[in-house]
């Protein structure tokens, strides 16, 4: 899958749940806040006003700090081979069916990089590696991903705090609700979150495949922050396209 660069932008939009462009179209009068990687995961995670982005300024982004294009990997037309791998401990799978675009994360954290893991294509884990979790979220913005709890199966409330999940069928489900038309090319895709999680801060509810960090109730938005830079780091921004349905003749 090739998209350029705006269509990556509307992506982020898509993700963040505010508007997002790229550096080159914000004219120069105007008042902008540069996005990055670690401004996105706040984002996503707390919205706009906890993830203190100043209301007054405009989100833009410069393609060559955000994104890496030597970890993209096209998945699209990929299959589960059935030979299983580990990342953090965990068995990991991959984004079949889905383009996975490289966020600019080396050397990002002050605890270096062995969160992720080795550079190359492996079966097994690395010391320090953190596992894989996928996170689809609402169209509507972060605030209802810390504010408003999954409900899997029974009704049950896992709690207050940020969900992921290792299975990216699951935060396929939630990414249905969060897909965008692209204006530069009139295109539908989905987008999900490829992340990664720190095994010492997540809940793990099995039963339905998901994990939990934990926020709990009257955590300040500074703490909340907190939380979210030391549990969850996305690493890789996964699109897909959806196809339009063909219609069907009436003599079929």
């Amino acid at each position: 899958m090739e998209v350029c660069p705006v269509v990556l932008t509307e992506a982020l939009s898509a993700a963040a749940g505010v508007p997002v462009k790229l550096h080159t179209q914000i004219d120069k009068k105007e008042k902008t806040w540069k996005l990055d990687v670690k401004n996105l995961l706040a984002l996503v995670f707390l919205g706009k006003k906890k993830a203190a982005v100043p209301l007054s300024k405009k989100l833009s982004v410069i393609p060559e700090d955000f994104f890496d294009p030597q970890f993209d990997v096209d998945y699209t037309d990929r299959k589960d081979s059935g030979i299983g791998c580990m990342r953090g401990e965990e068995s990991y799978h991959r984004p079949y069916g889905w383009m996975r675009f490289g966020l600019k994360v080396l050397n990002k954290y002050p605890d270096g990089n062995a969160w992720l893991g080795a550079e190359r294509s492996r079966r097994k884990s690395e010391i320090g590696e953190w596992p894989v979790s996928y996170h689809g979220t609402d169209q509507k913005g972060a605030e209802g991903v810390i504010q408003t709890r999954y409900q899997p199966g029974g009704g049950r409330m896992y709690g207050r705090g940020i969900y992921s999940t290792p299975d990216i069928t699951v935060a396929n489900q939630y990414a249905q609700t969060k897909q965008f038309t692209s204006v530069k090319n009139g295109k539908t895709y989905r987008v999900i979150l490829q992340n990664r999680i720190n095994p010492q801060k997540r809940i793990i509810f099995p039963e339905n495949n998901y994990w939990l960090v934990e926020v709990p109730e009257g955590t300040s938005p500074e703490q909340e922050r907190a939380i979210v830079d030391s549990a969850i780091r996305p690493y890789g921004l996964l699109l897909q396209e959806v196809k339009k349905k063909s219609a069907c003749c009436h003599c079929c």
